[in-house]
Parts: structure tokens; sequence; C-alpha cells
């Protein structure tokens, strides 16, 4: 039988340019959490989603 699952979406690639400061920051809190650096932005990006109200809806 077929896998039927849907497929899972690719997650977008982005440059972004990062004042050293800011890069610094989110590291250290990485790390705190034990997160990469990647997976820190991504979180502070939906908690910022989620505080104005823009939060996407969930593709479960």
């Amino acid at each position: 039988m077929p896998d039927e699952r849907p497929a899972k979406k690719e997650p977008k690639k982005l440059l972004l340019r990062l004042d050293p400061a800011v890069h610094e920051a989110i590291a250290k809190w990485a790390a705190d959490d034990l997160r990469s650096v990647n997976a820190q932005i991504e979180y502070a990006l939906r908690m910022a989603l989620t505080q104005a109200g823009r939060a996407p809806k969930r593709s479960d």
C-alpha cells in the first residue's frame, strides 16, 4: 500500500543580515534553550507573530 501521508513542505531559505551584537545575543539565547540559532530565530518570529495576532494556521 503506498504511503498516503501528505508531502512535507520544504522550509523556505533566505539570507538574513544581522547586526553582530544581535547575532551574539540570539546565539547565547539559543544555547540557553538548547536550540540552533536558526531554530531560535524561527521561535522568536513565531512568538512575535502570535503576539501580533498574525500566527500562521497550523497545517498538521
